[in-house]
């Protein structure tokens, strides 16, 4: 399944509101996988923008100069967490996509005297109703393994697998609507005839050095980076590119970085400097300087402690011991 927008895919680089720019990330980039068990769907492939592109990057530019609808909608839930973050975004787009209603969102199925699961999304289109479930992934492709096999791709906190988390997309996620538990809440809101299917975004990280494979049935234009050792930065930063390097928060993983004023080559050196040996992967952008003046992502990778994917469990938490870098 290919996002029906190929003429929008630029966009997200071009808007200059962060949000803004993470929502036609999140609308416009690739999955991750081209090959799937179960059916993959664009939650907006029903929409009448699927039909006029246009209108949909019309609507994108004007939210970048006016994104008050947006922050309100995002100010309603306090989570920080990134896949629910990429959840109300496509919550928000599916809200005002013409020709799509949202039945319901992270909608929860009760049996057994407790709560088995929730639909993350069930909307109805032309097409029909859809049950939809969504995923935002990062994921790292370990060093001297056979990188084809999904099993060896890890999250940068080495406990999220990909081959687990498809295994529970297939299993539980997916399979959840189906249930006898699932007839009465679908049934309550009209719905007795609907597919399942699911939406898999994000970015495969790729082990340097060296040349790892991709996994099975990944989507020829998934999103990539690299990762490698902290023992290993010396001698990549000697070969890299021209710009500007610094840290990215997580809040901030979604669409490709653009700010003002990166960080100084100082500034970067004392961050690295005061970096914990055994602390979490940190995601770093490479960042140069375009002739509006503004500094757009180039290049993207994790920086892991040489110990990975082998930490101490204190350690898995993805963080960084330093303060947020702009984001402009």
């Amino acid at each position: 399944m290919n996002n029906p927008f190929p003429t929008l895919s630029a966009l997200p680089r071009q808007l200059l509101t962060p949000t803004v720019r993470d929502l036609a990330w999140v609308i416009l980039s690739p999955p991750l996988l081209a090959e799937t068990q179960w059916p993959q769907r664009h939650p907006l492939s029903g929409s009448d923008w699927a039909q006029q592109p246009e209108a949909l990057g019309a609507f994108l530019t004007q939210l970048d100069r006016d994104d008050s609808a947006l922050n309100t909608w995002l100010a309603r839930s306090s989570t920080r967490r990134l896949g629910l973050y990429y959840e109300r975004l496509w919550q928000f787009a599916i809200q005002h996509a013409p020709g799509v209603e949202l039945l319901a969102a992270n909608l929860p199925i009760q049996g057994e005297g407790r709560t088995l699961g929730e639909l993350d999304m069930l909307l109805r289109d032309k097409g029909g109703v859809h049950h939809i479930e969504l995923a935002i992934k990062l994921y790292l492709g370990q060093q001297d393994q056979d990188g084809e096999n999904p099993a060896h791709w890890l999250g940068p906190g080495a406990l999220d697998r990909l081959d687990l988390k498809l295994a529970h997309l297939n299993q539980h996620q997916l399979p959840m609507s189906a249930r006898p538990e699932s007839s009465a809440v679908l049934a309550a809101r009209g719905v007795d005839t609907f597919s399942a299917s699911l939406w898999l975004g994000g970015y495969l990280f790729y082990p340097w050095p060296g040349a790892g494979a991709s996994p099975q049935g990944a989507h020829p234009e998934h999103l990539r980076g690299k990762w490698l050792h902290q023992k290993d930065w010396p001698g990549y930063a000697e070969n890299s590119l021209d710009g500007r390097w610094q840290w990215l928060p997580r809040p901030a993983w979604l669409a490709p970085s653009r700010c003002d004023a990166p960080w100084t080559p100082r500034q970067f050196k004392d961050w690295l400097e005061a970096l914990d040996p055994l602390g979490p992967a940190q995601l770093l952008v490479r960042l140069t300087r375009h002739s509006d003046g503004h500094w757009r992502e180039a290049e993207r990778l994790f920086l892991v402690p040489d110990l990975w994917p082998n930490l101490p469990d204190s350690r898995r938490v993805t963080g960084s011991v330093a303060a947020p870098a702009p984001r402009g």
